[in-house]
């Protein structure tokens, strides 16, 4: 009746709005005339009864015209109001409904014990496991751990938790409901320390379903221990584990398994994997067998691959350099005994110190590693090119000195020939030496040829020549232009088609 009338005066309202107020009395003699007002008999009497009847129809009036702007103001709320809004709904939310839940975990927890384990004496509890990796590093190789962030999420059904209800099938819990339930005593066994999160609340969830299902999450932040092989270091490629098992609870009384979906990751542009390429990662599940009994163990293998980009810059190319530049002596004359000296001493101190600085990245480990092979050789070809100076530099000398004792001549004063060129034998070579002055040196027995520099003829053709690589020993540093650059050259090919490729 109400919304009848008020659909009335709100037909007549918009007929008198912007009129005179004489309209408003035409509008209460329509009312007497039970236009707005049927279930209202009319009285007619006198004038004063009028009178009276009319304050009367006012009054009502003024009552209906509040009732109904109350109403629009309802229907006007009602049509505004967002569905999608769970504060309005929670508003909305009849009283019964918290009652009922307040009763379920009442009548759940009255009787329970959280120190059991679901279906103890029946059968295993199985414990269904999921991870989701929001981040993953940075990765340190001389402490050799990772650092990990995820959601470890765990389901099992505990029957002691079942519950009826016409209103849900599901609560959603907060923390304060975690410590009052049976929960799994999951360990990472390859942890080094784990924080969880508690800002600005623990960042825990706790699900029960009404057959008994319960979800359990928690977010965690693990330093992880990830043995590293570096002997290919910094072309190494390694599996990181994350692993976990029961810390109590043998094989026969708790079984892991992997959920559906059972490891997922995030979007990995906000990886903190500065030196590594993520390549992919598995899961597995073995049973480790110890005098305590056996136990399940659940392991996820993160794929990692190292860029080379850093210790190529930092390593790498100085290295090279450092070898191509100590080349620049075999062009320096051989008598400009300063300048080469200062110029292999600075080599040589510079492949020391890139040598102690790329230990420096690396921990104390007792194999050799890819780079230190390749920082090793360069050092090599460093020392071996300040070496051939100083061999350069004593024969030259030496052949130039003339002896303190006494000399005399090897050959006979009636020649009056050129004296022959002098030969030293060095291992298995000889180098040949020119002289404008006579062989001044004291030599020994033709035949024995054992002195660095013979000056018989029957030396210089004896039989103990042969097999042997004659080499002048003036032409050292143009052989070296040639055999160091191209050694090293072929050192380099082999060394990357090794570590690459093979």
């Amino acid at each position: 009746m109400q919304k009848k009338v008020c659909g009335r005066m709100r037909k007549f309202r918009a007929r008198i709005d912007g009129h005179t107020p004489i309209l408003y009395w035409h509008f209460l003699a329509a009312a007497q005339r039970r236009d707005f007002y049927p279930h209202i008999p009319v009285i007619r009497r006198g004038k004063s009864a009028h009178g009276k009847m009319t304050i009367k129809f006012v009054v009502i009036h003024f009552i209906l015209l509040v009732q109904c702007a109350r109403s629009d103001l309802l229907e006007y709320g009602a049509d505004d109001e967002d569905p999608n809004d769970t504060s309005v709904n929670q508003m909305l939310v009849p009283r019964s409904h918290q009652e009922e839940a307040t009763r379920i975990l009442n009548s759940l927890l009255e009787e329970y014990d959280k120190t059991l384990r679901p279906d103890i004496g029946v059968k295993p509890t199985v414990i269904d496991v999921g991870i989701y990796v929001n981040s993953i590093g940075p990765v340190s190789s001389i402490d050799m751990e990772y650092q990990i962030d995820i959601i470890f999420a765990q389901t099992w059904v505990d029957t002691r938790l079942r519950f009826n209800s016409s209103s849900s099938r599901r609560l959603t819990l907060n923390s304060n409901m975690v410590g009052l339930i049976w929960l799994p005593d999951t360990i990472f066994r390859n942890s080094k320390n784990a924080d969880s999160h508690w800002i600005t609340t623990p960042n825990q969830l706790l699900r029960i379903w009404n057959n008994g299902k319960v979800l359990y999450t928690l977010r965690m932040t693990i330093n992880a221990e990830c043995q590293l092989q570096l002997h290919n270091f910094p072309m190494d490629e390694h599996s990181c584990p994350l692993v976990f098992s029961s810390y109590g609870y043998p094989r026969d009384e708790i079984v892991y398994k992997w959920s559906r979906n059972s490891v997922e990751t995030s979007d990995k542009k906000y990886w903190r994997l500065y030196q590594f390429d993520f390549m992919g990662l598995r899961n597995t599940t073995d049973v480790l067998t110890t005098t305590a009994g056996e136990y399940v163990v659940m392991s996820v293998y993160f794929d990692l691959s190292r860029r080379m980009g850093y210790f190529t810059i930092q390593t790498y190319i100085p290295c090279i350099l450092t070898v191509v530049l100590s080349w620049v002596s075999f062009w320096i004359k051989s008598d400009a005994t300063p300048a080469r000296t200062a110029l292999g001493i600075t080599t040589v101190l510079t492949m020391t110190t890139l040598s102690t600085v790329a230990r420096n990245s690396l921990p104390r480990v007792s194999y050799v590693t890819a780079m230190d092979l390749f920082v090793t050789v360069c050092f090599l070809f460093v020392f071996a090119a300040m070496i051939e100076y100083a061999m350069l530099n004593y024969y030259s000398y030496s052949i130039r000195r003339p002896p303190a004792k006494m000399q005399r001549l090897a050959y006979s004063s009636f020649n009056v020939g050129p004296p022959p060129r002098p030969m030293m034998p060095v291992g298995n070579s000889l180098f040949w030496q020119d002289y404008d002055d006579n062989c001044l040196y004291e030599c020994l027995d033709g035949k024995d040829c054992k002195s660095f520099f013979c000056c018989y003829e029957e030396c210089k053709e004896g039989g103990w020549r042969k097999g042997r690589i004659h080499v002048n020993i003036g032409e050292l540093d143009a052989y070296s232009r040639v055999f160091f650059p191209t050694s090293f050259l072929l050192f380099n090919i082999v060394y990357w088609v090794s570590y690459l490729y093979l």
